[in-house]
């Protein structure tokens, strides 16, 4: 456990928390975090602060100047929190679960067409992986197929760790060529999606899932556009 309410528990909607500071800007960081902070593709949560009868809208939440803060970005010009306060953090559940299925479907994703990843972006209804791919696949019934194919297994996903050394040993099993897991901190967080004989992926991420990939539910296969002379982006939507 770090600290990290959104790590340790993605599932966890609102939670108390103390003010410990400001930004310049007028952003709130309050400990322990609940709002997962924009990263590796993964909007901010937004939500809100209750405190004292108030309720103030938080918009998103970004990383701190640490990097690893979550500051949160107020939705209106409000009076902010003191610092010291004591409040309640509430998420827009909605949202971030939303956030969850599609993340956890772009992993997916990243099994079917087994490819180095140049890129992504994940939204609330549908998110896109960028592959190194010189040629367009043909077969997207194919693709749309084994995406839910993977989703109905109900295959859990769960987290582990591995040292900074051993992932240094066992390069293939980081797939983003644009963003490298953070590093620093003496290992690194892994995402398993299968256990033992089922097992399809595993990764370095940081982001939030769900815990079964039979959550994610049906999966449309969008566009898959041409981004350069090596680059195809294909986009995913929840049903």
């Amino acid at each position: 456990m770090d600290g990290l309410l959104y790590r340790e528990d993605a599932y966890r909607r609102e939670a108390p928390g103390r003010v410990t500071g400001h930004t310049p800007e007028g952003g709130v960081i309050v400990e322990p975090a609940l709002f997962y902070p924009k990263s590796g593709g993964q909007p901010g949560d937004s939500g809100w602060l209750e405190w004292d009868g108030i309720s103030l809208p938080i918009a998103t939440a970004v990383k701190g100047e640490d990097g690893v803060s979550s500051v949160l970005v107020p939705a209106e010009a409000m009076a902010l929190p003191p610092k010291g306060a004591h409040v309640v953090q509430v998420l827009d559940w909605d949202r971030r679960h939303r956030h969850m299925r599609v993340h956890t479907a772009l992993h997916l994703l990243s099994v079917v067409i087994p490819l180095p990843v140049t890129g992504g972006q994940i939204g609330a209804d549908g998110g896109r992986l960028d592959f190194l791919m010189p040629e367009p696949p043909t077969d997207r019934d194919g693709i749309e197929a084994a995406l839910n194919a993977l989703v109905d297994r109900d295959l859990e996903v769960s987290e582990g760790w591995i040292s900074e050394e051993d992932l240094d040993r066992r390069p293939e099993l980081v797939k983003t060529m644009s963003v490298q897991p953070p590093r620093g901190a003496g290992r690194v967080r892994l995402v398993r999606i299968g256990t033992g004989g089922e097992q399809v992926d595993l990764q370095p991420c940081g982001g939030t899932h769900v815990a079964r990939t039979g959550e994610i539910g049906t999966l449309r296969l969008g566009k898959i556009e041409n981004k350069g002379k090596q680059n195809r982006r294909v986009a995913i939507q929840l049903a």
